[in-house]
């Protein structure tokens, strides 16, 4: 058997940081601050009626395969796409992004690659890229290391905000299919590969944009809470947008997963960790008074 903390990554400790940062982020807090610490965006209210919302995130160790199988391109894909999609759960529409590149000594080829797949995703968005930042560290990366972060804001109208306050107990949970492992747990996935070759397009899909799955749930039912499913999969992030006292009962046989975490079983990661470290076919989570004709059902929220 091999987890991910055996990998090297300890979901515990990253759960632990956030909370011993808490109390200095939060005395920074001013009188425009909404929310919460620990929210997959920030909130921050211009005025009455606009919220902005912002996000940050990086394409992670899934950029080391990327480089490997010449698809940097999809990996900017990823990092823009999990922005949007984060922006997404509070209900804001993506306005503007701003990437981050680095390396010991950065291929302006690569670059030009991750940018390229930010920009493809911003553009279908309707975000546009301020600008960015490139920076060559030798001493801090070693030779032939790449990361890729960035930074996305937008803007929510109070009244359209999506917060997850109104859940209740009998609320349904649907399901909103990934297009694999998006760009979560790649750390394990590369400790069970080793130096092996590998399927890129069994490994590699680019992380799902859900912003017209969204807008389109958003007009057929009422929309409670909304959950990107990352790091941590469901049980990891579905919390994050419950209210105290509720949780949610979920029917894991409900959907067909994709054939890499068939793959993952095969190579020794048993169940209980895959649930723990990855999305299983889920990207998205929104949870619903009623669901629309046709949309998939995983579950419901429960009293905790």
């Amino acid at each position: 058997m091999t987890s991910y903390g055996e990998a090297g990554v300890s979901l515990a400790k990253a759960e632990g940081i956030v909370e011993r940062l808490r109390a200095e982020v939060e005395s920074t807090r001013t009188a425009s601050v909404e929310g919460s610490v620990g929210a997959f965006a920030g909130l921050f209210a211009l005025d009455d009626e606009r919220l902005l919302a912002a996000t940050t995130d990086g394409v992670g160790t899934k950029l080391i395969l990327s480089r490997r199988a010449g698809r940097l391109f999809d990996a900017g894909v990823d990092l823009a796409a999990h922005c949007a999609n984060d922006l997404l759960t509070v209900g804001a529409e993506p306005l503007f992004f701003l990437d981050y590149a680095a390396a010991a000594s950065l291929d302006l080829a690569e670059v030009a690659e991750l940018v390229a797949g930010a920009a493809s995703v911003c553009r279908e968005a309707g975000c546009a890229i301020l600008g960015g930042e490139t920076a060559e560290l030798p001493g801090i990366y070693r030779d032939d290391e790449l990361d890729f972060a960035g930074t996305m804001v937008g803007l929510v109208r109070r009244a359209d905000l999506v917060d997850g306050s109104r859940c209740e107990a009998g609320d349904a949970v649907l399901g909103l299919p990934s297009n694999g492992l998006h760009a979560n747990g790649f750390t394990l996935v590369r400790r069970v590969l080793g130096d092996d070759d590998f399927d890129a397009d069994l490994l590699l899909p680019p992380t799902r944009l859900y912003l017209e799955d969204v807008r389109r749930l958003r007009e057929a039912c009422d929309v409670r809470a909304l959950a990107h499913v990352t790091g941590g999969g469901i049980p990891g992030n579905l919390p994050r947008v419950l209210p105290a006292g509720l949780g949610a009962r979920i029917d894991a046989d409900s959907w067909e997963r994709p054939a890499v975490f068939a793959w993952l079983a095969e190579r020794g990661i048993p169940e209980d960790e895959q649930r723990r470290v990855f999305n299983l076919g889920i990207g998205y989570c929104a949870i619903v008074t009623q669901p629309a004709p046709g949309e998939l059902v995983i579950g419901e929220v429960v009293r905790a």
